[in-house]
């Protein structure tokens, strides 16, 4: 094992900012999650405000770059009970664990096209999946009324 962080391992902001990218704007493409996707809120989200996507990549990049040690940090633009606020800035889109599961393919995708090797996509995806309850929590709490 090498002691350096995961975020030099991934090759810093840089690489992490491409990497953002190309998954960004994979999503919106995705049939399940992105333009076309059944879930209404997430639908219009991907055709209706796109010019809030290059804001979306900065804050996912400061995202990335923080948890996997980087020297930068996360605020979120929602605060709540959580540090990273994620289920706030998710809640509205009543996102289900299958959609959230769809998200982590294509960023799973979106790290192999980039040829990051498994240990680290390993990691990626570990803290990704470390949220999903977060993401999941507008959806949890619309089928519970």
């Amino acid at each position: 094992m090498t002691d350096s962080t995961l975020y030099e391992r991934l090759g810093g902001v840089f690489a992490i900012a491409a990497v953002v990218d190309h998954f960004s704007d994979a999503v919106v493409q995705n049939p399940i999650v992105g333009q076309q996707s059944e879930n209404p809120a997430l639908r219009e989200w991907h055709t209706k405000n796109l010019t809030r996507l290059p804001g979306l990549k900065f804050m996912r990049t400061l995202w990335v770059c923080n948890v996997a040690g980087g020297p930068f940090e996360f605020v979120p633009t929602e605060p709540s009970s959580t540090a990273l606020g994620l289920e706030e800035a998710h809640r509205e889109f009543h996102i289900s664990p299958e959609e959230f599961d769809e998200v982590a393919a294509e960023l799973g995708r979106t790290l192999d096209s980039f040829k990051v090797p498994a240990a680290e996509k390993a990691e990626v995806l570990a803290a990704f999946a470390a949220h999903k309850k977060e993401v999941t929590e507008g959806y949890a709490e619309a089928l519970a009324r």
